[in-house]
């Protein structure tokens, strides 16, 4: 005869709580921003590859020609602007900023992700005012060229554009799916 009034050993607890099930709807929405990342970051690594390869030719003709690139200057500071607003969504989607969470760290773990939720939704309305100021200033500077370049000024206001759109959608999800959002289900 079996003990049935014993629960069944679950190895959930070992591992942690697990993820809830997510809707088809939202699996959708984190497909999308997935595809997103994923066309960003060869986005990141081609102006990266970008600016290291104009610092370089800059270097060899400074040094070697005795001559210089005009604009050199001004595409390594374009590229890397692109660089770092092209990565900041990543940082939103793994949590990877400062912060001091000392107070937060004391609250139980339903606060914690309740907290988190209002937080990304809050932080979601204010990257929707990044991107307001992102839009104007782009058409702002829109007329202007850049000193050395044939191109709008406000191509540097285009990443910011990009960025505050991108973690707008990491924080919308953020604030749809709570802290686990990234964790997959095994």
């Amino acid at each position: 005869m079996t003990d049935t009034s014993a629960p069944p050993h679950d190895n959930t607890q070992a591992r942690g709580p697990q993820p809830p099930p997510r809707s088809s709807a939202f699996r959708r929405a984190k497909r999308i921003v997935e595809l997103l990342d994923a066309t960003t970051y060869w986005g990141i690594v081609a102006v990266m590859g970008l600016m290291a390869t104009i610092v370089s030719l800059q270097v060899f003709w400074r040094y070697v020609l005795g001559s210089s690139i005009d604009s050199a200057d001004e595409l390594s500071r374009l590229f890397f602007v692109w660089a770092i607003f092209l990565a900041i969504p990543h940082g939103v989607k793994h949590g990877v900023h400062v912060g001091i969470d000392l107070f937060v760290m004391l609250m139980p773990e339903w606060m914690k992700e309740v907290l988190f939720r209002l937080m990304a939704g809050v932080s979601t309305t204010l990257m929707l005012m990044v991107m307001l100021g992102a839009w104007v200033a782009t058409l702002d500077r829109w007329p202007e060229l850049m000193p050395t370049l044939p191109i709008t000024s406000a191509i540097y206001y285009i990443a910011v554009l990009i960025c505050g759109g991108h973690a707008f959608l990491h924080l919308a999800l953020l604030a749809w799916g709570g802290s686990r959002t990234w964790e997959e289900l095994t």
